[in-house]
């Protein structure tokens, strides 16, 4: 990468390689209110290098189960660390999120228990080999 690449727009199948995202996903990311690319007159998507982050950011935010409703809600106060002024919270956003929280809870306690298992087969398979 050159020293201005960054400053240069990036087209959508740029930002597919860079990201390892489709571009179908980026549209969709997109549609859901969650990038926000400027247009050419041609109708082309561009983007800029911070996108790079912020695309890798909802993807990571999407595997970890969180829905597009709460990411396109949260996203925006994720920038730089979780600096959220308190009048930003509603409740209907707290509870949305206090649910969120106790599923990935559910969540990560099933897939330590598939590890544990997996680690402990791999461990039964190595000692008789």
């Amino acid at each position: 990468m050159k020293a201005n690449d960054h400053l240069r727009p990036i087209l959508i199948g740029e930002l597919s390689c860079r990201t390892g995202v489709p571009a179908r996903l980026l549209r969709y990311y997109e549609e859901q209110d969650l990038l926000h690319p400027e247009r050419d007159s041609n109708g082309y998507r561009r983007y800029g290098a911070a996108d790079v982050d912020r695309v890798q950011q909802i993807r990571g935010l999407l595997d970890s189960g969180l829905t597009t409703e709460i990411i396109r809600r949260i996203l925006p106060y994720l920038g730089c660390g979780i600096h959220v002024p308190a009048q930003c919270l509603t409740a209907e956003t707290a509870e949305l999120l206090e649910r969120e929280a106790e599923r990935l809870g559910q969540r990560i306690d099933c897939l330590s228990r598939n590890r544990d298992a997996i680690l402990g087969y791999l461990a039964a398979v190595r000692a008789s080999l």
